[in-house]
């Protein structure tokens, strides 16, 4: 975890005047974010605040609460206030987080944490349409981009269009995997998704502490209308954001 010391910075003045005390801290620290203070590094106590600037812990902390809202900054419960990190942003269509990131300029990495075939849990075996005690490929991934982790996958796939799935290289695209050794171009999907936070291995595998907020992604996928995937993703919250285009109707 990265700390300022206070002799890394230089004091900014607040000043008596027209503009509050608290929007010229809120504009003193913003020129920090990103010079002085790097990404997701915590930045200095109230009590530190207040004294280099001046000023009253409330003001420090009407400032904070304005960056905060603004995701400049973020808290963690018991560490501290952090910087917050550029994140990435995803429109919602059909692609591969792959190709998502080397659209964005960034360079995606994957590590291949688990494979096996084993009898999926029923809600599985329904939206890949699998028989009673028939097998699927579980695979789960751990995905980074430009080295960060961003997301852990768990994706179950179904045997019938991919039988050997589990004995490929899969540390790029699957989508490219299953276009081009089986002739599967994933064209269709459902998805759905929600927030919540995260503990244990799965905050350790995204490199967040525990109780971080991510987004979860769950979709089943399918190509000419026979299912092909269904996956869940967990997607760190303060490295990932969706846009999406709403039209009337």
């Amino acid at each position: 975890m990265t700390r300022l010391r206070e002799a890394d910075a230089p004091t900014a003045a607040v000043t008596p005047g027209p503009v509050p005390k608290h929007a010229q801290l809120r504009a003193i620290l913003l020129s920090d974010i990103g010079t002085t203070w790097p990404a997701h590094a915590v930045i200095p106590s109230e009590r530190e605040l207040s004294a280099r600037h001046g000023v009253s812990r409330a003001t420090v902390r009407e400032a904070l609460r304005q960056l905060i809202e603004e995701q400049k900054l973020y808290t963690v419960q018991g560490k501290g206030t952090f910087v917050a990190g550029e994140r990435v942003q995803s429109h919602l269509h059909l692609a591969s987080f792959t190709e998502d990131m080397r659209r964005r300029g960034m360079v995606a990495t994957t590590l291949v944490r688990h494979i096996e075939s084993a009898v999926p849990p029923l809600d599985v075996r329904a939206a890949l349409a699998l028989n009673d005690g028939e097998t699927a490929w579980c695979i789960e991934r751990l995905r980074l981009a430009n080295g960060i982790p961003m997301a852990l996958e768990l994706g179950w796939y179904s045997p019938r269009v991919a039988p050997d799935l589990g004995e490929r290289e899969l540390s790029g695209s699957l989508y490219g995997v299953l276009a081009e050794r089986y002739g599967v171009r994933i064209d269709a999907a459902e998805q759905t998704v929600w927030a919540e936070t995260v503990n244990g291995d799965t905050a350790t595998s995204l490199n967040v502490v525990p109780g971080s907020a991510v987004l979860v992604f769950r979709r089943t996928s399918r190509a000419s209308g026979i299912p092909v995937e269904h996956v869940t993703s967990w997607y760190r919250g303060d490295r990932y954001q969706v846009h999406m285009a709403l039209a009337g109707v």
